[in-house]
């Protein structure tokens, strides 16, 4: 059976979701936007029903990240939203969704839509990276010797990897905690400089693979 992944906040559009689709699909969903792209990479759906308006995100954003999972074989995105613009269409459009469905959603029409959707070849998940966007406190020894502590936010992820600006000088193979800053810090591992990337101003981009792990990372 081919798989769905519903991305919205109200409980009981997901509920009406289920209602009129789980006799065909296997249905994947949640109320937090935050989960989309972990959820993504987990069950590989065929095609992600989104909302455009959420508390805290873009549905654009979102539309945008999660189309760059695997840019070769997109996951079709299908925008359901209660928004009537045609600005707002056309962005949707221009940011790769595959279709736009206005609310109360027209359901025989949705159906025929996801019936025309090609089952994706899926890629590796390690062999993914993901443009988002997430704050993240790094701490260690520079390059100098000299002990920091650092905010900073991912430009991608992957399974056991991510890319970040860092102002401190870091040297090759040298090694950071990392923790994700939610509330409260918390702690995800230890994660190894595996390349740099010089760029204007006062930080460099550098790319870090996790050697140990220790708490749940964005992807798995």
């Amino acid at each position: 059976m081919r798989r769905l992944l519903i991305v919205d906040d109200d409980e009981a559009m997901r509920r009406l979701f289920r209602l009129n689709l789980s006799d065909d699909y296997e249905i994947v969903d949640t109320g937090d936007p935050s989960q989309a792209l972990a959820l993504a990479m987990e069950h590989k759906p065929d095609a992600i029903l989104m909302d455009l308006r959420m508390p805290k995100h873009s549905g654009l954003g979102l539309c945008r990240a999660l189309g760059a999972i695997n840019k070769a074989q997109p996951v079709p995105i299908f925008i359901v939203s209660g928004e009537t613009a045609a600005e707002i269409k056309q962005s949707c459009k221009d940011m790769g969704a595959a279709g736009y469905f206005e609310k109360p959603v027209d359901f025989d029409a949705l159906r025929g839509s996801l019936a025309k959707v090609k089952r994706q070849t899926q890629v590796p998940r390690a062999e993914v990276r993901v443009q988002i966007r997430v704050e993240l406190k790094l701490s260690g020894t520079d390059s100098r010797g000299k002990e920091f502590t650092e905010n900073t936010f991912t430009e991608n992820v992957g399974v056991s990897a991510f890319l970040c600006a860092c102002t401190a000088t870091l040297a090759k193979d040298s090694s950071v905690e990392v923790y994700i800053v939610k509330g409260s810090d918390k702690s995800i591992g230890t994660a190894r400089v595996v390349r740099s990337e010089e760029r204007a101003g006062t930080s460099a981009l550098y790319g870090f693979r996790f050697i140990e792990k220790r708490g749940e990372w964005i992807l798995r």
